[in-house]
């Protein structure tokens, strides 16, 4: 919008008047963010709260919020006498239970692969065989037992098969045929 003299001039008087900034625009016939932004511009004074507060139910002032402790909060672990020393608590005496040896049971000898060792297996690569990619297309209702994806093979760099990636991309019409 043009802002001419006398729109100004008519902004000013409904700004005086005061009416909201919805009602100024709709008298214009502009946005009502239109009015605040040449409201800003004029500098024409603020205008209240259109949220309406009644005074006797705010509250009190909130307190400030407790300063923060500098420093370390912490007793230092350097110092052992820094640290309050806290008895243990006196502990019951429980008899330990014996311990008996255990005897060597000698097993004959069993045929296995080797194994590899556990470090190895878990620094060891893992490769999976390539898998083709399967089409994303949701059957169904989600959140039934019957819903399901196509999981035909999709096409390269799609994430659908070929019919369902005829139905997702639609080639976008040239506005100059419908001209003719």
């Amino acid at each position: 919008m043009d802002w001419t003299d006398d729109a100004i001039i008519r902004l000013r008087s409904l700004w005086d008047e005061g009416l909201s900034t919805a009602e100024i625009g709709r008298r214009l016939g502009i946005s009502k963010n239109a009015v605040v932004g040449k409201a800003h511009r004029l500098d024409l004074p603020a205008r209240p709260s259109p949220i309406r507060r009644d005074p006797a139910t705010l509250s009190a002032p909130r307190e400030p919020a407790p300063r923060r402790v500098s420093g370390p909060t912490l007793p230092s672990l350097a110092e052992p006498s820094a640290a309050p020393v806290i008895p243990a608590p006196p502990a019951a005496v429980t008899p330990k239970p014996e311990v008996l040896p255990v005897a060597a049971v000698t097993a004959p000898p069993v045929n296995r692969p080797a194994r590899p060792s556990l470090v190895a297996a878990m620094t060891a690569p893992i490769r999976l065989a390539p898998r083709a990619p399967a089409c994303c297309w949701p059957i169904g209702e989600p959140g039934t037992a019957t819903f399901r994806f196509c999981g035909d093979p999709a096409l390269n760099n799609k994430p659908y098969c070929g019919p369902h990636a005829d139905i997702a991309y639609v080639r976008v019409r040239d506005r100059r045929e419908d001209v003719a």
